[in-house]
């Protein structure tokens, strides 16, 4: 059967600010030695399996430009743009019926588009194994990260080591990100995987539980369906979208859904969620410093300065975060990374649009 791909690539990233903005979202920033994006190292990824005429990319239509830009030979018709945000399932639903009307029928890998994989040629193989058992029935298959830590940032999925598909794992729930004492329980039962947010099924077996357990956002999905290569068809997108509930796929279909499968991964991944994920792609010096750009660092350890155009010189620094943009620069001890985020909160209050 034949392979495509929906790359989700509209969110916004706040965590990676000053660097992140609304006109400049995480995916679309190079957070590795290579110098690619994430969204093009998330197509690259995948291109063994999918043609890229096969793959497509669901986001805001204010980044269709940064699309184009950074993926050049992806056909334009490709770039599905979301008229407003309304969560994943109405956008791995405006996929699926865009694949209905071109496919018929097909199996849909689901990527985010704003994590690192390490070990590409394991994660081909696994969601290689995950397409097959979508082929078989109606079967959702999601893939899960073997945990190595009580994280607290992830949610989970317990399975059934009794059930099996082929290599995946029959899914008994979905939990939400727990406490610390909760996490360790998980960890030590070795029945829970981390929540990775990849899906792999038909076209039709999704659009079937949509219409089963979201059926208004089925409803308009289908109306979208039927206006696709109309003159009709964005006047219909921007009425039916504006309508749908806003609704994560997990807690609109997966946490509901029979026949889930779970494939156990251990490929390097990461969801980059903060600067302290430049550690861990990024090269160090022998002070374990981090640096990007003009940088002068004297008696610096173990921090991250990621310059722009201008030099950046340190001196006694240890265990901090230092990032320039051109407005904007972000100082920041390395285990507040997580309360970046109380900085955007301060600009939205104060009016002070120009810098989100």
């Amino acid at each position: 059967m034949k392979k495509t791909a929906l790359i989700m690539a509209g969110g916004r990233g706040e965590r990676f600010w000053p660097k992140s903005r609304k006109n400049l979202p995480k995916q679309f920033l190079s957070l590795t030695d290579d110098g690619k994006t994430m969204i093009q190292l998330t197509v690259e990824r995948i291109l063994p399996l999918v043609a890229m005429e096969d793959i497509y990319i669901a986001t805001n239509r204010d980044y269709k430009r940064l699309v184009r830009e950074q993926l050049p030979d992806l056909p334009e018709e490709n770039i599905l743009c979301e008229p407003v945000g309304r969560n994943t399932a109405p956008c791995i639903g405006l996929g699926a019926v865009h694949m209905a009307k071109r496919y018929g029928d097909a199996v849909m890998i689901v990527l985010p588009s704003d994590h690192l994989i390490k070990y590409n040629s394991i994660f081909l193989s696994a969601v290689s194994d995950a397409c097959a058992v979508a082929e078989q029935g109606a079967n959702l298959v999601t893939l899960g990260i073997t945990p190595d830590a009580p994280e607290t940032g992830y949610g989970y999925i317990k399975f059934d080591p009794g059930r099996t598909s082929g290599r995946a794992l029959a899914v008994e729930r979905f939990v939400e990100k727990p406490d610390l004492e909760t996490a360790k329980e998980y960890l030590a039962s070795e029945q829970y995987l981390w929540n990775s947010g990849m899906f792999i099924w038909k076209v039709s077996s999704i659009l079937g539980n949509l219409e089963k357990y979201l059926p208004d956002t089925y409803a308009g999905l289908a109306r979208i369906q039927q206006a696709i290569g109309t003159p009709a068809q964005e006047e219909v997108l921007e009425r039916e979208f504006q309508g749908f509930q806003s609704v994560s796929i997990d807690y609109g279909v997966m946490e509901k859904a029979e026949d889930i499968y779970i494939l156990s991964g251990s490929f390097g991944w990461d969801d980059v969620g903060s600067w302290l994920a430049i550690e861990r792609h990024r090269t160090s010096n022998e002070f374990g410093n981090v640096l990007s750009g003009d940088i002068v660092a004297i008696d610096t350890t173990d921090c991250i300065i990621q310059g722009e155009g201008k030099l950046i010189a340190t001196v006694g620094l240890e265990d901090l975060i230092v990032v320039d943009s051109p407005d904007a620069t972000l100082i920041c001890k390395k285990d507040r990374a997580g309360d970046i985020k109380k900085v955007l909160e301060n600009l939205r209050m104060c009016n002070r649009e120009e810098y989100l």
